[in-house]
């Protein structure tokens, strides 16, 4: 029997190559070929068809905009992240780590909405027996909800052109596999055709299709990038599998807002949504510590407080040490730079460690000033006042710059009981917040100081 002919597909473009090299001719990535069968050139139908007829051209502003119908999960969280609910013909793709609740999540996303809608949840990776010990187990009603295992893509297309359900969940794409190919199940050739007909299928029927996608070691999802680009929305669990705390982020949406962040806690009854988020990101201390402030960032739409630590130690090796936990590492030695330039406060003897509390990645640069006070803190062994709020960006010339939603901030502080804050002067609310002190600076020497006074 010939060998079967194979070719290397870069996991990141889907550009092939004959042999394998360490740079991919289509993208430039390095060490992103893989070995996968050659597939033989297609002579029968079309899969790729057009979805609907072609129309001609038409001026934009005679074209009818219909607000999308949302559908509500019944999760108050979910249906954040979403953007509001499910949306039908949409396609949602979630990643996240093993174990770290996304088949639990969206068992118990359609035991809330199988009252209401129809819904079929397709398992590659668990028989009906293990998913109906699940539902058991979490005190779910699944009764509504139809199962099938099957990794076959032809039967499972053909098992929803009969059923015509609301939501369909493909748990995982990883799993699945198409018989127009030959390559093996997650592959990058299956990965994007089992993708591809899906998305033809939901955009066809209207059906709301959530695919469960399995992540890399680096963290991102497996497969070729183009599944994240032919999808509507992409969806990341985060947080520690040995904490009960489980974050949903919205990377992608289009049909709501991205950098949109669900706070669930994981219990014996499944993921249970978490109402005061900020509670979550604060230490309780019995006592002033130093090194430890509070700031305010904001997640989408949604204002967190969050603490961030410092700890400042002297150096015993030739290189001092500069590590972030949560937050950018390259931006940490930035502002080390801007604090001893602009407030005479050095640390190139000492190791700085940074953490933000409770697992958050950290990425916009409101957290600058925050950051900075924890680490004088840290370093003079003063504590900051445990009722003082902290936020603003900080700049190279050691100026502090404002930020976006600053009175947003600024109330969700105040709503939780702080009574002081130093926020940027361009920050600096127009009519006083009930129960709050507000400091507005505008250079970061001002911070300093006002933070000694209090």
């Amino acid at each position: 029997m010939a060998k079967a002919k194979t070719v290397y597909s870069c996991t990141e473009c889907g550009a092939q190559a004959p042999k394998w090299q360490g740079q991919c001719p289509g993208c430039a990535a390095w060490n992103t070929l893989v070995e996968t069968i050659a597939e033989p050139v297609s002579t029968g139908q079309n899969r790729y068809a057009a979805l609907s007829q072609t129309a001609g051209l038409q001026k934009l502003a005679e074209v009818e905009a219909a607000e999308t119908p949302r559908q509500p999960t019944g999760i108050a969280e979910f249906d954040r992240v979403l953007g509001g609910g499910l949306v039908p013909g949409g396609v949602v793709l979630i990643g996240g780590d093993p174990g770290i609740g996304k088949s639990t999540l969206l068992l118990q996303t359609l035991c809330h909405i199988g009252d209401r809608q129809s819904a079929i949840y397709v398992s590659g990776e668990e028989s009906a027996q293990q998913i109906a010990m699940r539902a058991r187990r979490l005190g779910l009603d699944a009764s509504p909800i139809q199962l099938l295992a099957e990794i076959q893509l032809e039967k499972i297309l053909a098992t929803l052109q009969t059923h015509k359900p609301d939501v369909a969940v493909i748990d995982s794409i990883q799993t699945m596999y198409s018989e127009a190919l030959q390559s093996a199940p997650g592959s990058v050739a299956q990965v994007r055709e089992c993708s591809a007909q899906l998305t033809r299928l939901a955009k066809q029927l209207g059906i709301t299709v959530i695919l469960v996608g399995h992540v890399t070691k680096e963290g991102a999802l497996a497969g070729p990038r183009v599944l994240e680009h032919i999808v509507d929305t992409v969806l990341y669990f985060e947080g520690d599998p040995n904490s009960s705390f489980r974050l949903v982020r919205a990377f992608k949406n289009r049909f709501g807002a991205v950098n949109e962040l669900g706070v669930f806690a994981m219990t014996e009854k499944g993921l249970r949504e978490v109402s005061n988020p900020s509670a979550l990101f604060l230490s309780h201390h019995a006592e002033q510590v130093a090194g430890s402030c509070i700031t305010v960032t904001q997640e989408g739409t949604r204002p967190l407080l969050v603490e961030v630590q410092a700890l400042v130690d002297e150096a015993h090796a030739p290189n001092p040490k500069r590590l972030c936990v949560g937050l950018e590492q390259n931006r940490l030695a930035m502002l080390l730079a801007v604090l001893h330039r602009h407030a005479g406060v050095a640390c190139f003897d000492q190791d700085v460690f940074v953490n933000a509390v409770g697992g958050v990645r950290i990425g916009e640069p409101a957290v600058d000033l925050a950051v900075l006070l924890a680490i004088v803190s840290s370093l003079k062994n003063k504590p900051i006042p445990n009722k003082l709020v902290v936020f603003g960006e900080v700049g190279l010339a050691g100026e502090v710059r404002p930020v976006q939603r600053g009175q947003e901030r600024l109330k969700e502080a105040a709503k939780l009981g702080f009574t002081h804050a130093i926020v940027p002067k361009g920050n600096a609310p127009k009519q006083a917040i009930s129960g709050m002190q507000v400091y507005a600076v505008s250079r970061l020497e001002q911070a300093l100081e006002q933070l000694r006074s209090l």
